[in-house]
């Protein structure tokens, strides 16, 4: 299968060199223009880590050339890089195509589907809970793969394209994806932000100054007491809107493979199988950037439309609004285009499944 790479960082490196291995043929865009520097003259991408290969790279040299001919896209962009490059492929989308958002969040696939719907375009929009590996850039030309997840969630917009969608991630990636009601399931399921954030209040000096600290195994007893409660704070969320989702504790079972139990238990069980896994070294991070604007701030936006109060989710935006000295509300491009106010929680669920 032809399939268009939208974006080509770590994890869009990582989709490059695993979708080659299995026979399919990745085109990549980078919005950045990086990725035709880097592999200028033919150059190959190697992987390390939980897949070794080298392979070629094939560079497209804008949105139009990637999108042509592709049966998928795969927007691996951070959420920050999602409105621009949303806008940029819709015009060239065209029956017959899929989109995947690894991973999704902030109402993306929405947004998309509002703008093909004007178009007349009906097509899955496939979004995940989370990537289906995960990667980082070792080289200018390299990629080091420290996990391929063996189970992720994929809820498809409209739902009515919900088999063709799961059945497009399954060709590429294996039967690796659990189909959830709708996109609103996986929004409410992605775990980065509590995640994300509680670690980076627990070690925030530690980034700040550039340190080697371990990512997993930072999670101690007090921050993952802050993802449980903000864990609480989400599920109430879901439940508002009548939709069931996983735990916390849930998703290292799955994920992982831990036993249950608080989250600073299972952290660290995690971290003696990768202790190699170092957070950020930066405020300057997803971790912030990304997970704080399009992470808890959109669930904010949902508690607002069913009257739920996430007073966590609110102290996280304030408390990072302060440390990086910036407002992480209006950050996010999404939401002023959604103009999600306007909608009773009804009415977006509908909107959401496509109906």
């Amino acid at each position: 299968m032809r399939v268009a790479i939208v974006g080509f960082g770590g994890i869009g490196r990582g989709y490059a060199a695993y979708l080659t291995a299995h026979g399919h043929e990745p085109v990549i865009w980078s919005p950045s223009g990086a990725a035709l520097a880097d592999f200028a003259d033919d150059a190959t991408l190697t992987a390390t880590g939980k897949l070794e290969s080298t392979v070629p790279v094939h560079i497209a040299r804008d949105c139009a050339e990637v999108v042509a001919g592709a049966e998928a896209i795969i927007v691996t962009v951070q959420a920050n890089g999602f409105k621009a490059v949303i806008d940029a492929i819709a015009p060239h989308l065209a029956a017959g195509q899929t989109v995947i958002f690894s991973a999704h969040c902030s109402f993306a696939a929405l947004y998309l589907h509002r703008l093909l719907k004007m178009r007349g375009i009906d097509i899955p929009i496939a979004a995940w809970a989370t990537t289906a590996l995960t990667a980082r850039r070792s080289g200018p030309r390299s990629v080091h793969i420290s996990g391929i997840r063996a189970r992720l969630d994929v809820a498809t917009l409209p739902v009515r394209h919900a088999q063709a969608g799961l059945e497009t991630c399954r060709t590429l990636f294996g039967d690796r994806f659990e189909p959830r009601e709708d996109v609103l399931a996986i929004l409410l399921s992605n775990l980065n932000p509590p995640a994300h954030v509680a670690n980076m209040l627990g070690n925030l000096t530690r980034a700040e100054r550039g340190e080697d600290w371990p990512n997993y195994g930072s999670i101690t007893q007090g921050v993952g007491r802050i993802v449980d409660a903000m864990d609480v704070e989400r599920l109430a969320l879901a439940k508002a809107f009548g939709l069931s989702v996983r735990s916390v504790q849930d998703h290292y079972v799955h994920s992982f493979g831990v036993s249950p139990g608080p989250v600073g238990e299972m952290a660290a069980a995690v971290y003696k199988n990768r202790p190699e896994l170092l957070g950020p070294k930066t405020l300057d991070t997803r971790f912030i950037t990304e997970d704080v604007p399009f992470g808890l701030v959109p669930l904010e936006a949902l508690g607002r439309v069913v009257g739920l109060k996430l007073p966590l989710h609110e102290a996280g935006i304030a408390l990072f609004n302060a440390i990086c000295a910036r407002n992480f509300r209006a950050e996010n491009d999404l939401l002023p285009a959604l103009d999600l106010g306007r909608l009773s929680a009804a009415e977006l669920r509908r909107e959401l499944r496509g109906e």
